[in-house]
């Protein structure tokens, strides 16, 4: 089976083997490198890693027994079932053939294990593009080393029951053994040491394709994705960007108060981020 596949190898057309985000990441990295858009280069597990995975640990059982047992109407059950279910995969032994192919992918990418990565998960279904499983899963910053790779990446096969994507699946009536987790390693980028920040386009509250809308803040993005911080945003005209005008239409500096960045390793703590003020 093809458990890996590099972004090179990855394009809109793999949705169903790498799941939404790997997939877009796959066809930024091949179409865009050569305009001169620098994007991080990695690899993806797929599908079939994962259902390797469940299927090498007879998981495929266990997991159906227990979404039998999720109270449907009120779901008063749901964290202990999600619990379970995530135990279950957490649990799981990394067989040494799917082990070895991350490692291998890994080691050779990324001069033999040495650089930090992002383990982000990437969620498909049959039902895609219908439905989207943003934010329902699970992904991992500043992941270093074997261990903690595959570690990581069993977090995210876990990260498929997680107590929201169990009830978005039941709400939407999609089976959850129908629903598969990808994996996306990716060259962490520095941005700890300067800033992060989220392009939209079309602009997602007037979807008008003329305008992108771009938020930033110091630090690493985790913040912004996640709505804690208020970020820089600016709302611009691609239309003027290609004759060359004026492009920027509105702009709101945020106040940016705190940034994430990379924990010293030297500090005493057990998250590999910190908090600090810019």
């Amino acid at each position: 089976m093809d458990y890996i596949k590099k972004f090179s190898e990855i394009d809109s057309n793999d949705l169903a083997e790498v799941g939404e985000k790997n997939a877009a990441i796959g066809e930024m990295f091949s179409h865009l490198r050569t305009k001169g858009v620098l994007i991080p280069n990695g690899f993806a597990l797929t599908a079939a890693a994962y259902t390797y995975f469940v299927s090498c640990n007879h998981l495929e059982t266990a997991l159906a027994e227990l979404m039998k047992k999720l109270d449907r109407k009120e779901y008063v059950n749901l964290s202990e079932i999600g619990k379970q279910a995530r135990n279950l995969l957490m649990a799981g032994r990394m067989t040494n053939e799917l082990g070895m192919s991350i490692i291998g992918a890994y080691d050779a990418m990324f001069e033999d294990g040495i650089q930090e990565v992002a383990v982000r998960s990437s969620a498909t279904s049959a039902h895609l593009p219908e439905v989207s499983f943003a934010g329902l899963h699970e992904s991992y910053l500043n992941i270093r080393g074997s261990y903690a790779l595959l570690y990581a990446v069993k977090q995210c096969f876990a990260s498929l029951y997680t107590d929201r994507a169990i009830k978005y699946r039941e709400e939407h009536g999609i089976d959850h053994d129908k629903v598969f987790l990808s994996v996306g390693v990716q060259e962490m980028i520095r941005s700890d040491i300067g800033c992060s920040g989220i392009g939209f386009t079309p602009e997602p509250e007037s979807a008008f394709p003329d305008v992108l809308h771009i938020s930033g803040i110091w630090g690493l993005g985790v913040d912004a994705v996640q709505a804690k911080l208020n970020p820089d945003e600016f709302l611009v005209s691609k239309s003027a960007l290609e004759q060359g005008s004026t492009a920027i239409l509105q702009k709101n500096l945020g106040s940016k108060a705190q940034m994430m960045v990379y924990a010293d390793e030297s500090d005493e703590v057990n998250s590999t981020m910190c908090t600090t003020t810019p």
